[in-house]
């Protein structure tokens, strides 16, 4: 198989290395030609993941270059980039291939998730040929080798199990999963429940208090999960739990970096001008809270994230204000009744 993946950041350009493993072809898009001229002549990208060897990618700043013949397109592009580069993109995407989109995080304006927005723009794709590879999946850690698992979402079971061949290695588990809305919406709330855990740390609140907020923002996310259509057991698997647990916990994470400094008191225009890449809770954390408030859905979570965001209340603020809500049921909103058969992968 072919592959181009689009935008050379750490996690674009730790899929294009993987996808070198298994791939006949690999190219990586980068949008700045030096960049590109970088990693060509390197063999690594020094921006980025320096030190680590990609193996057989062939960069290129062109996208007709990158997308010519690809059987797979990794979209490896922030959220707020990703409607601009896939309509650049669109004239140079086979009508065959599969689209897998790497974006976390949901468009601002039109609320529409990644490959919403990719069906939107490429309205005679093969609808079951649009997906996402999600997971606990830190790119320092996968480059370096390290083991883990993420899953694929995508429709057709055919092009799904194609896409696994292709990125399974002796240190990176893929499994399957059909519920491409379950996924995709587990990947971009727990960015924004990785801002509230970092808030917690950088207060010092505790370890109980971390886990409640983390278990408590689980909760938040499969009920706007199963307002929007997912299987409830996609969020007991590595696009929910896997996911929300590491992004919480590992100082890799950008989301939780960025609450963590808050918490200390920094000003998040500071945090954030220090940032090469990019934190997409940030981002998004309006946009979900938006799409949730269509959808009839409570994030209390979220809407207190929202607000240190803004500057409107402190973190010290946001934990009372969580703290003395209404009491309630613990499995309000949580009802699973009519959960459909357990989707292949999520077992095994």
């Amino acid at each position: 198989m072919r592959l181009a993946v689009i935008g050379a950041g750490s996690w674009g350009t730790t899929v294009a290395a993987l996808g070198a493993r298994n791939a006949e072809h690999v190219t990586l898009w980068a949008r700045r030609p030096e960049l590109a001229e970088a990693i060509g002549a390197s063999g690594e990208n020094p921006d980025y993941l320096p030190g680590r060897a990609l193996g057989a990618v062939a960069a290129t700043a062109h996208l007709d270059e990158a997308l010519d013949g690809a059987d797979v397109v990794a979209l490896a592009v922030p959220s707020h980039g990703f409607r601009s580069v896939l309509e650049a993109a669109a004239p140079f995407v086979p009508d065959g291939a599969v689209l897998l989109s790497l974006a976390k995080g949901l468009e601002q304006g039109s609320l529409k998730r990644m490959t919403e927005v990719a069906a939107e723009i490429l309205p005679g794709h093969t609808a079951g040929h649009i997906g996402v590879l999600t997971g606990p999946n830190i790119a320092g850690e996968v480059a370096a080798g390290m083991p883990t698992a993420s899953v694929v979402a995508m429709g057709d079971p055919v092009a799904a199990e194609a896409v696994q061949r292709l990125f399974m290695t002796d240190t990176f588990r893929v499994y399957t999963n059909p519920d491409v809305v379950g996924c995709e919406v587990a990947g971009v709330v727990k960015n924004v429940v990785a801002l509230a855990a970092g808030i917690a740390q950088g207060l010092g609140v505790g370890d109980n208090a971390r886990a409640a907020l983390i278990t408590r923002g689980l909760a938040e996310l499969t009920r706007f999960g199963l307002a929007l259509g997912g299987n409830p057991l996609s969020f007991l698997g590595l696009a929910g739990i896997g996911d929300i647990v590491v992004t919480c916990t590992s100082p890799n994470s950008r989301n939780r970096s960025v609450g963590e400094a808050l918490g200390r008191g920094r000003l998040l225009a500071d945090v954030l001008g220090e940032m090469t890449m990019v934190a997409e809770g940030v981002r998004s954390t309006a946009a979900v809270l938006d799409r949730a408030a269509a959808a009839g859905v409570e994030m209390p979570i979220a809407e207190q994230v929202q607000a240190v965001l803004d500057g409107v209340r402190t973190p010290e603020a946001a934990v009372s204000s969580l703290m003395m809500r209404e009491a309630k049921s613990e499995l309000d909103g949580l009802s699973f009744r009519g959960t459909p058969p357990n989707p292949r992968g999520l077992v095994g």
